[in-house]
């Protein structure tokens, strides 16, 4: 049975390629809980399908993903750790799949649309495109993953930058550094990505899952730990009420007034 459509989540499926795209650009493609569930959800169930050669991740209307939605001003206590869970599963999908996935990032990859990103086995970011691990800015600790994901592409030094300043990196930068596979031009971009996912839809199947499975193992052997330290860290986090001000704060538009407590 097919999965009932989502409101923020389109998925086509064509010529091999799984296309799971984020479309609510008035918050900047903010994951709901409906959406990160189903996102999942379509990952999980591509496993082992034939007619499924490669997996899109994209969002449309000028942003990859700003991560978790955080709207409202009761927003700190409507996001708790089924939140945390639902980007652990996401992320767990994405490299357990023996497909391919493929981000396609153009603006802010923010959050958990930064983790997301980087989970993916190739990454093409725009000239416009930025990713930022902002968790900090609300008390918060990177999660999805990033802690091992970052660190394992662009090494301790930047990835400690990226997670304890919550400084962006624009799309060169996060080339040059090695944090993603492809650079393109926003004009270029689309027809970098089409080529890529036809390309990868074209290949040998039976290879990119030996492939993928080798890297995976070489690299992110310690995932799996670290999504555990992630969700230890912060199910302690959310309950500070340095995250309630960061949240608030977010939401009102202003700088946190952090206490440390």
């Amino acid at each position: 049975m097919d999965l009932a459509p989502v409101p923020g989540l389109d998925v086509t499926l064509a010529d091999g390629v799984l296309r799971l795209t984020l479309h609510r650009p008035e918050t900047l493609n903010a994951l709901s809980a409906e959406m990160a569930d189903a996102l999942a959800a379509h990952l999980e169930r591509a496993q082992g399908r034939d007619d499924v050669r490669v997996v899109l991740l994209e969002g449309r209307g000028g942003a990859f993903c700003s991560g978790a939605d955080l709207s409202g001003s009761d927003a700190h206590a409507n996001f708790d750790v089924s939140a945390l869970d639902r980007a652990n599963r996401m992320v767990r999908a994405i490299v357990a799949l023996d497909q391919p996935v493929v981000a396609s990032v153009g603006g802010v990859a923010a959050g958990v649309g930064c983790s997301l990103a980087l989970a993916a086995d190739l990454a093409v970011a725009a000239e416009s495109a930025r990713f930022v691990l902002a968790f900090a800015r609300i008390g918060l600790m990177p999660d999805g993953g990033a802690t091992a994901t970052v660190a394992a592409a662009v090494g301790r030094a930047r990835a400690m930058r990226m997670a304890l300043l919550g400084e962006a990196l624009d799309a060169r930068t996060s080339y040059d550094v090695g944090l993603v596979s492809h650079l393109a031009g926003d004009a270029e971009h689309a027809a970098t990505v089409e080529a890529l996912v036809t390309r990868l839809a074209a290949g040998p199947p039976l290879a990119h899952v030996a492939t993928k499975r080798a890297v995976n193992a070489a690299t992110l052997d310690g995932l799996e730990s670290a999504l555990q330290r992630e969700r230890s860290g912060q199910t302690l986090l959310l309950r500070t009420t340095d995250v309630a001000e960061g949240m608030l704060a977010f939401a009102e538009k202003r700088r946190p007034r952090f206490t440390g407590s």
